[in-house]
């Protein structure tokens, strides 16, 4: 299964696709899972994912109703032992979380923090952050860079086309650099069951890793495969200089 789906982003269930996967034979795992968001009004920017009728009920996507208890235990099984495991989530769930990652059998690290450097509005305080949850399974394994701090300051800029989001979600490149840099090694094989726009299978092209990203929306699947064919270009050109 693995050599048919390496570095490759598919269109999918992604627990019916991890499913399939043999055990402990994935060596990092980084994903923004699709999670449940406070409910709010009219909050947030203008015209933002936030003024959508979806999100006033609590959603951001129509298919963010996959609870974390069905989809990470599959990612345990087929971790291996001794690696890391990134979550990235909010205040409302990540209580939950924890609670399930240790039922699991994950042992819980910190949760570093993401600085985004935008504000959305809110009755309580504006959000400025996420958390990104760390795990490991198995033994100690130090990050590769010690020095690096707990909150990562990466501005959250979305990429647009025709002045609207590609993703209303997504998430900096930059940002998964730091996490796959720090937790894996040249060669290895990285996942991210719910990629979105592609931004963990190409921080790991970049870093010479091996990925697997999978989506259930083959827009997001499309934009991910010309994004990634755009970023092989670019390092091919830099190879030859």
């Amino acid at each position: 299964m693995i050599e048919n789906i390496k570095n490759q982003v598919i269109c999918g269930s992604a627990l019916n696709i991890i499913k399939k996967i043999e055990r402990n034979s994935i060596d990092l795992f980084v994903s923004d899972p699709p999670y449940k968001v406070t409910a709010r009004g009219s909050a947030g920017n203008s015209g933002g994912m936030l003024q959508k009728k979806i999100n006033r009920g609590g959603q951001v996507f129509n298919y963010n109703d996959i609870e974390i208890d069905v989809w990470l235990p599959e990612i345990y099984r087929i971790l291996k032992e001794g690696s890391h495991c990134y979550i990235m989530t909010n205040h409302k769930n990540i209580h939950n979380y924890l609670n399930v990652a240790e039922k699991v059998g994950f042992h819980f690290i910190k949760n570093l923090i993401w600085n985004k450097g935008n504000k959305i509005m809110g009755q309580c305080y504006m959000s400025q952050f996420e958390y990104i949850i760390f795990l490991r399974k198995g033994s100690h394994k130090k990050i590769n860079f010690c020095g690096t701090a707990d909150i990562l300051d990466v501005p959250n800029k979305k990429t647009k086309v025709d002045g609207k989001n590609i993703h209303d979600t997504e998430k900096p490149i930059e940002l998964m650099e730091i996490l796959i840099e720090n937790s894996s090694e040249d060669g290895d094989l990285v996942l991210d069951c719910f990629c979105g726009v592609g931004a963990v299978p190409i921080a790991s092209k970049k870093l010479g890793r091996d990925f697997i990203g999978i989506d259930l929306e083959q827009n997001y699947v499309n934009i991910s495969r010309e994004r990634i064919e755009k970023c092989s270009q670019i390092l091919n050109k830099e190879s030859q200089k």
